[in-house]
């Protein structure tokens, strides 16, 4: 399937059923008087985050979204049924703007959560709700309300524990695909990754992590070079930065990497600077002395970053990293529930 991160779609809820103009005609009752029914509401269309979708792949195929009318009323006072409401599946992390106005109108984020992205219109009243002592046999009834439409636009933010963040063959996708079950593309030659991939990072029954392979960022990401906006649009819902360092060309090459990357996310959005972050120096196993590991921790100190030497093709360190990344991971989320609860206190 392809990763999708941005369709716009059309919504249109159901109609209100028209209320129904009868008068009651039975037997020994002459004049029953009005019986009509109302008309049902129409269904409005449900947006609902579901855990089986990490892409709006889905949208590219239906673009257009209509929900059920109501029925018209009837005589003996019998109401129209209700028209269906629609719900949609979306994934979590996904954003719902105005095409029109550009305003953001939902962040579904919660698995489960629900957004009225269309209500449906109101039925109307039948004209046995219109009789007054002035008014003993009203011919007249409402009409159904038009459901609301809606030309949306839908944006995709990657919820993830841990984002990966490395140039074009850091060793990412390989790094992924030895911690999880992710079978993302591996191969020589850069730009491997052209689409964020998903992987679970599984350390027991109940101790696990979500880790996002994001395409490699290159120097100008932040104004759209390579795979730019695309990347860094995803960066920003992770909970955790992994920056992913080739050191197989040496400890300079590996410094100047790390520079160029922070810089990226930097320019983008100061804020991605404030996430929790950790350097993962990948490829140790071509040479690495201990010498030149005590010099990138150093450096790393100097960042307040803690660093991690592995090999994600042999595998080496890559047990006390997943065990790392998940106290990191653990320690960010506690610090979010007590910048939500404080939020709220204000």
């Amino acid at each position: 399937m392809d990763f999708v991160d941005e369709v716009r779609i059309y919504c249109k809820a159901g109609d209100g059923g028209a209320g129904c103009v009868s008068f009651l005609r039975e037997k020994y009752i002459p004049r029953g008087g009005p019986d009509g029914g109302d008309g049902g509401d129409g269904g409005s269309i449900i947006f609902e985050v579901s855990p089986h979708l990490n892409t709006l792949q889905p949208f590219r195929r239906r673009r257009h979204f209509k929900a059920e009318s109501g029925r018209p009323g009837q005589g003996k006072k019998q109401h129209g049924r209700k028209g269906k409401d629609l719900i949609v599946k979306v994934p979590p992390g996904t954003m719902v703007f105005d095409e029109e106005t550009g305003l953001l109108l939902a962040d579904l984020t919660e698995i489960g959560q629900k957004w009225i992205a269309a209500k449906g219109g109101k039925g109307g009243k039948g004209n046995a709700r219109f009789v007054s002592a002035a008014r003993q046999a009203p011919r007249y009834a409402q009409k159904g309300m038009p459901g609301e439409e809606r030309r949306l636009r839908l944006e995709l933010k990657l919820i993830a524990d841990i984002g990966l963040i490395g140039l074009p063959n850091a060793g990412k996708s390989t790094l992924l695909s030895r911690v999880s079950a992710a079978r993302p593309k591996v191969a020589d030659y850069p730009f491997t990754t052209l689409v964020p991939q998903l992987g679970v990072i599984e350390l027991s029954d109940d101790r696990f992590l979500v880790m996002a392979d994001i395409p490699g960022l290159i120097e100008e990401a932040h104004l759209g070079a390579g795979m730019g906006l695309e990347f860094l649009r995803h960066v920003e819902r992770t909970r955790v930065l992994l920056y992913v360092i080739d050191v197989s060309e040496g400890v300079d090459k590996a410094i100047d990497t790390l520079k160029l990357l922070r810089k990226e996310l930097k320019e983008y959005s100061g804020d991605l600077l404030k996430k929790a972050q950790a350097v993962c120096f990948n490829k140790v196993d071509i040479g690495l002395n201990e010498l030149d590991k005590k010099r990138l921790k150093d450096y790393c100190k100097t960042l307040k970053m803690s660093c991690f030497f592995i090999s994600a093709l042999t595998g080496e360190g890559i047990d006390h990293l997943k065990e790392a990344l998940y106290k990191l991971s653990e320690k960010a989320k506690k610090l979010e529930e007590i910048s939500k609860n404080s939020k709220k206190h204000i």
